[in-house]
């Protein structure tokens, strides 16, 4: 029995899938991977995006705080803050992930015309490309007509553009998502800073920013696979030098 027609496990590295193989997740796992690929970097944006609420309306609500004990001048600062910087990040988003998807529908119609005008140069092309990721000449033949007869705008999307069709980025959804994210994120200095009594107000609003922004730093590191330590200590660092410079300069625009 030759390697083309044995059935088996996945193929030890070096070795090139068989024919089982290559039938079996040559389509299936991009997309799936795709799919968790798109998740986590939406979970990824929402963290981020919770961390700049943290820190721009702690930065903000603070350095109001250093110059006025004014529960109601501080909470409209804050409010105004929170407004401003969500429809900011939702707006920006937005014309962000436009762009992003006039992109990926201009290179899905370029794709759509190939295959249209010359379909044996985008076989030969996409053989090419499953060859250049380690599969043996003759196979990737094989899996490229596969993937062509069940279908070929997929399988160049996919394999050659890095897009899944039926997945294209929606900038509703983003700034939708931004929006969300940051409120939420800046509802928690604003609420720690007008809830505590003036004396005390500061101090809580740092510790309850400081504890907050170490669990976004948690979280974003474990999204990204990277050490948590640094991404926390980044995390602390600029947002008690955020609070600090604010406050300082409203504690002194407050004496002046």
């Amino acid at each position: 029995m030759t390697d083309d027609e044995a059935p088996g496990p996945a193929p030890a590295p070096g070795r090139a899938p068989t024919r089982a193989h290559i039938e079996a997740h040559g389509s299936g796992d991009g997309a799936a991977s795709g799919a968790i690929s798109t998740r986590l970097n939406w979970l990824r944006a929402g963290v981020l995006g919770a961390n700049d609420g943290i820190i721009s309306t702690a930065g903000l609500v603070v350095g109001v705080a250093g110059a006025t004990t004014s529960r109601s001048a501080i909470l409209a600062a804050g409010v105004a803050g929170l407004l401003a910087g969500a429809l900011s990040m939702a707006a920006g988003e937005y014309v962000s992930v436009s762009s992003q998807r006039d992109s990926e529908r201009a290179a899905l119609d370029l794709e759509r015309r190939e295959l249209a005008e010359e379909p044996q140069a985008e076989l030969d092309e996409l053989t090419d490309l499953l060859a250049a990721r380690g599969l043996g000449r003759d196979v990737a033949r094989e899996a490229a007509e596969q993937l062509t007869r069940r279908d070929a705008l997929r399988a160049h999307a996919s394999v050659e553009l890095g897009i899944n069709p039926d997945e294209l980025a929606n900038p509703w959804h983003a700034a939708f998502a931004s929006l969300v994210a940051f409120t939420v994120g800046a509802l928690l200095p604003l609420l720690a800073i007008v809830l505590p009594g003036p004396s005390v107000r500061v101090p809580v609003t740092v510790a309850a920013v400081l504890a907050a922004l170490t669990l976004c730093g948690v979280v974003s590191a474990r999204l990204g696979g990277a050490p948590a330590g640094r991404a926390v200590l980044r995390n602390i660092t600029g947002g008690a030098l955020a609070m600090a410079v604010t406050y300082a300069v409203g504690t002194w625009i407050g004496t002046a």
